[in-house]
């Protein structure tokens, strides 16, 4: 018998505005009809991610990213622990995402966080999706962090976890394809802004962490963006358009990652002779 293709998971990394590149990234793998069995998404890449899981059209998508504004997803507000909320985004989502519970995901779909106390990763896959994917895009500093059930403070999750290779992989996921925005993280000139100074800061600290995630991936897709700023968000059309010229060029090897996995001999040992109880 004809052994299955291997489950495939995707990994999506923050970015901010460049995770717009994981459009294209979408749109190319849709063309060629490409399975996706899991998702994983933090930050920039967990909108992307949660939301394309949720059903809505990639059509539907890049309709919107080429529209949003950074302040139809967040208000400034009085804090002494951020200068402004994230609240206008799970809005967002909640009005735009076809279904925000996990369980009703077309595509089973985490998101990461971090603990501000701990350090480490927190992976979200239960309960209510547009506020877990708030949560993975509270940059700390300038968005007020949010207290889970748990009461753990939660911030962005490329502090601990950028790229969500093992997220995947713990998924189920026994093929990983990992798309990386921020393997050119310089800037056309100094920041000029606090909120330049604090996105470049969590994409440098960010950058360790990606390197060593996207060794744990079967492909690594990285969209070159040149010098595109963080917050250059007017720039969806660009960014689309690099996500898609990266998928097309490694679309040759994903779809060899579809190939089934040669059995080695114990697992040929027990196909053909199985334990019987």
């Amino acid at each position: 018998m004809k052994d299955k293709r291997p489950k495939i998971g995707l990994a999506l990394s923050g970015g901010a505005a460049r995770g717009m590149a994981h459009i294209g990234v979408l749109k190319v793998l849709e063309e060629h009809n490409f399975p996706i069995d899991f998702l994983a998404g933090t930050s920039m890449g967990a909108i992307i991610a949660g939301v394309y899981a949720s059903g809505l059209t990639i059509s539907q998508i890049e309709e919107i990213a080429l529209t949003v504004r950074w302040s139809d997803i967040s208000r400034v507000t009085i804090s002494k622990l951020g200068l402004m909320s994230s609240e206008p985004l799970e809005k967002m989502l909640r009005r735009l995402m076809p279904v925000t519970d996990f369980s009703k995901m077309k595509i089973p779909l985490s998101v990461v966080a971090a603990d501000i106390q701990t350090g480490k990763p927190v992976v979200l896959n239960e309960g209510d999706a547009a506020h877990a994917i708030r949560i993975s895009c509270t940059v700390p500093g300038l968005f007020t962090p949010v207290v889970d059930k748990e009461g753990r403070m939660l911030i962005d999750g490329g502090v601990a976890q950028n790229l969500p290779t093992t997220v995947v992989q713990q998924m189920g996921a026994e093929r990983v394809i990992a798309v990386d925005v921020n393997s050119n993280v310089e800037m056309a000139s100094p920041p000029t802004t606090v909120f330049q100074v604090i996105i470049q800061s969590l994409m440098v600290i960010g950058r360790a962490s990606s390197q060593h995630q996207a060794l744990k991936a079967d492909l690594l897709v990285q969209p070159q963006m040149g010098r595109v700023r963080f917050d250059e968000i007017e720039r969806a059309s660009d960014l689309i358009a690099a996500g898609e010229t990266a998928m097309r060029q490694a679309i040759t090897k994903a779809e060899a990652l579809l190939e089934s996995k040669q059995e080695g001999f114990w697992e040929k040992f027990r196909s053909r002779f199985p334990l019987r109880r």
